[in-house]
């Protein structure tokens, strides 16, 4: 069994990933790490740089790798965390048998398509974030949950903006890229840019829809996990 870490897009949380817990996925065991500012965390500040969320959730992926190879999977800023987590992992010790990214730039593409979200009102904000992804939370509508979910959001949005890597290096760890056709944030070239960041196996996957195409697609991508994953040597899984 191979305990597959993942991480949430912009503004979600664990809890995004349960259900796929509950579906059939032979040889893999979902895993789900929790950023502060949402959920059962939701009095915690969230991270507004993404080298300190890397560092902050090392202690708890370290743990889940502690008795043998795991894989990570990342959906858009998740992703681009889960490669700076896979960084520390490896550099630790930790045995990460694939990375999984998903609707996501390389790492060295630079700039994401917007800037400066930190200076819009709360409802240009929310309306950057319904055109890039094509996704509205209904939770948006309810003016409550909208301010308990803004802040995360926010901070998320901040932290893509203002990421860099810190060096050139380049995993020892197979890649798999997912991108959707639809999407408006992430195109096929930059998802491909994927291949920069590995010495390994790359390989990309399109796949209909938008952004948020994971929204319905958990039956999909976990397929495709544990394909790709299950010529891990019995040695090495557990």
């Amino acid at each position: 069994m191979v305990p597959l870490i993942c991480l949430p897009f912009a503004g979600a949380g664990a809890s995004f990933y349960q259900p796929w817990r509950k579906l059939p996925a032979e040889g893999v065991d979902v895993k789900p790490l929790q950023l502060p500012g949402r959920e059962r965390l939701v009095d915690e500040a969230p991270y507004t740089d993404l080298h300190a969320a890397a560092d902050g959730l090392l202690p708890k992926a370290m743990e889940i790798a502690s008795g043998g190879p795991v894989a990570v999977f990342g959906h858009c800023l998740g992703a681009v965390i889960a490669f700076e987590l896979t960084q520390r992992m490896t550099a630790a010790g930790a045995t990460v048998v694939h990375l999984f990214t998903s609707a996501s730039r390389g790492p060295w593409t630079g700039s994401p398509p917007w800037q400066g979200s930190a200076a819009l009102s709360d409802d240009d904000f929310l309306e950057l974030v319904r055109d890039l992804t094509g996704y509205w939370h209904p939770a948006f509508d309810i003016p409550e949950m909208r301010e308990l979910l803004l802040p995360a959001i926010r901070a998320d949005f901040r932290m893509y903006e203002d990421y860099a890597p810190r060096s050139r290096h380049r995993l020892d760890v197979p890649i798999t890229a997912v991108c959707a056709g639809q999407d408006r944030v992430v195109s096929h070239d930059e998802a491909a840019r994927w291949a920069d960041a590995t010495t390994g196996r790359f390989e990309i996957i399109d796949v209909p829809g938008d952004h948020m195409y994971i929204a319905d697609a958990a039956r999909f991508v976990l397929d495709l996990i544990t394909e790709t994953l299950k010529d891990v040597p019995d040695a090495l899984a557990r």
